[in-house]
């Protein structure tokens, strides 16, 4: 009895720690194997570029215009989605700056309503 359950115990250890570290890994192994020139990716570092150059196990990452980073190809954690790669940071600022608006227009309204 007591081994039916030490192997129990050992087949629910791999279902639930060993398989799902094997589908990340190889997960991760088509990710570096699909990394192509032009690809906007993240590094385990946090640093975001676009791949200028990839050479067997080095990538040249581009982090700003002339600026590039030379790492392992192994550190790339994910690549970004291309609605995320273009900077839209104007947009975020515009759309904080519109509620601002709504906001002193609504005090506006108050103001001559407490007139009248």
């Amino acid at each position: 009895m007591q081994v039916v359950i030490l192997f129990v115990m050992l087949g629910a250890l791999y279902a639930f720690m060993i398989v799902p570290q094997q589908r990340k890994m190889k997960a991760h192994q088509a990710l570096l194997r699909s990394l192509e020139e032009g690809d906007v990716v993240v590094t385990s570092s946090g640093i975001f570029g676009a791949i200028a150059e990839v050479e067997g196990d080095v990538i040249w990452l581009e982090v700003a215009p002339e600026v590039e980073l030379k790492i392992v190809k192994s550190s790339v954690t994910e690549k970004v989605p291309d609605s995320d790669a273009s900077d839209n940071d104007d947009d975020d600022i515009d759309d904080i700056d519109d509620e601002n608006d709504d906001d002193e227009n609504d005090d506006e309204l108050v103001e001559t309503e407490d007139e009248s």
